[in-house]
């Protein structure tokens, strides 16, 4: 038996996060991939890049500092391999690729900007299809601080991804238009019409967290009737009440009605009535992606 640790670095819109597996190789079976560590940090890239169009000094500071710190950890953990995929928030920043070229000056990591396609496509190599029953049509809806990204299963297979300019940051500083609410309406009424069953698989941050508070154990899809119950609770209360009575944390508490907000439309347009949360993502996604690019 091989015990090989990999990393992925997400460096998105709202956080950037390290997560760190093992990937256990034994002869003649399939590799295991088990999650050893995952750390989080609430630099909020996109309030600086959908507003004033850069990243501003004091944030290019706190990533360059993150990824200092993600190296040391990398190194304590024994990775051999790690990959860094930057979305939306560095993506459309006017000085994004000087921040890229900075945090490799300054820490050695070497940072992938992606676009909404390939996102969705590193999302798509995960555990997904084993999730999957046949005969179910998925929605799968992945929400982001900047963009969201949505792709249609059927029979297992890929049928068509999109993502669209539509996340949590963009929503708290009003920059989503009526017309991308219309878009993705229509693309995903076009995408569904022919199929009979759709459900939802849920994927980001803030439907982990929903799912958590909801008390269901891993597995259990969430309802459609209880996410719209949970939708108006939460957008009742104020910021101050859900991080001191609810307990969320700071960087979550004003995004979580938002994320709820995207999650329930796509439910409501596709009509599905179940939201499965198999806490699976980008960061999974990478370290997918790395493993067999590699072998």
């Amino acid at each position: 038996m091989v015990i090989r640790k990999l990393a992925a670095i997400d460096i998105g819109s709202n956080a950037i996060r390290l997560l760190i597996h093992n990937v256990i190789e034994e002869e003649g079976k399939n590799p295991q991939f088990r999650k050893n560590a995952l750390i989080r940090v609430p630099i909020r890239l996109g309030e600086d890049s959908f507003t004033i169009g850069e990243i501003s000094d004091r944030n290019q500071e706190r990533i360059v500092k993150a990824m200092h710190a993600f190296k040391l950890l990398m190194e304590v953990h024994g990775v051999e391999k790690y990959m860094a995929c930057a979305t939306s928030a560095i993506r459309e920043a006017n000085n994004g690729q000087e921040v890229v070229e900075r945090v490799y000056d300054e820490s050695g990591i070497k940072i992938e900007v992606i676009d909404g396609k390939k996102e969705a496509s590193i999302i798509a190599s995960t555990d997904l299809k084993n999730l999957m029953q046949s005969d179910i049509t998925y929605l799968y809806v992945d929400v982001g601080g900047g963009s969201t990204e949505f792709t249609l299963f059927s029979g297992n297979k890929v049928l068509v991804s999109k993502s669209f300019k539509i996340g949590t940051v963009r929503l708290l500083n009003n920059l989503v238009s009526d017309s991308i609410w219309t878009q993705i309406k229509d693309w995903v009424t076009t995408h569904v019409k022919t199929y009979q069953k759709v459900e939802i698989i849920g994927s980001g941050g803030n439907i982990n967290k929903l799912h958590k508070m909801s008390g269901r154990k891993q597995g259990q899809p969430l309802s459609y009737i209880w996410l719209n119950a949970q939708y108006h609770f939460l957008d009742s209360m104020d910021y101050d009440d859900c991080v001191a009575e609810l307990g969320l944390n700071p960087d979550r508490a004003d995004v979580i009605v938002p994320a709820t907000r995207i999650f329930l439309s796509a439910a409501k347009w596709s009509g599905a009535k179940k939201i499965h949360v198999p806490q699976i993502g980008l960061s999974d996604g990478i370290i997918k992606t790395l493993y067999y690019r590699e072998s």
